[in-house]
């Protein structure tokens, strides 16, 4: 398995324009992708249309499409990646909802990246929520994005964001409590 240096070098290759390195990149994050794909649509129902591997192609054609990054580190790749799914995911529940005509939408649990028991959460619904937190906190609402959709760790969004891991689990935990209140309808805090 290539390791986070391996990663990093090429996508620091492939931002100053070597194309071979993004050629080398694909088989090193793929694993990875598909690993955090599986894991959002765990929770969806079997027959789902938008399967792991669509998931990933779809991902990955938007980063390589992604012109003015300047790729630093694995963890930002996948931090990106992690907004480009969540996108591809609300989309795909938008549109399938539409089509049924507002039934139907798609469910994710809301957990920790390991955990797969907790309730399931409605991904608009979820979507909706997590704009309104990062319109009231950016940072709890990056670190949602990266720690639920990246599956990143708390020190791997730690690196990201620039913070130490310990504002990332304050954080992390303050914003899974103002999720929960407003996906649940309680009332929200300000």
């Amino acid at each position: 398995m290539s390791s986070a240096r391996d990663v990093t070098q090429l996508l620091t290759q492939w931002s100053g324009g070597d194309q071979a390195a993004l050629e080398r990149l694909l088989p090193l994050v793929y694993d990875e992708l598909r690993r955090q794909a599986r894991r959002y649509l765990g929770g969806e129902r079997p027959d789902h249309t938008l399967q792991p591997t669509a998931l990933v192609h779809e991902a990955y054609v938007r980063l390589i499409g992604q012109r003015n990054v300047k790729w630093q580190n694995r963890a930002q790749f996948f931090g990106v990646a992690a907004q480009l799914m969540r996108r591809i995911l609300v989309d795909h529940a938008r549109a399938r909802s539409a089509a049924k005509r507002g039934g139907g939408a798609s469910g994710l649990a809301l957990a920790e990246p390991e955990a797969a028991s907790q309730p399931d959460v409605e991904v608009i619904a979820l979507d909706a929520a997590l704009t309104g937190l990062s319109a009231l906190d950016p940072v709890q609402g990056r670190v949602v994005e990266l720690r639920f959709f990246g599956g990143l760790t708390v020190e791997e969004t730690a690196e990201v964001l620039h913070l130490s891991p310990a504002t990332i689990k304050r954080e992390w935990s303050m914003a899974k409590a103002w999720l929960h209140r407003a996906l649940h309808g309680e009332e929200r805090p300000s």
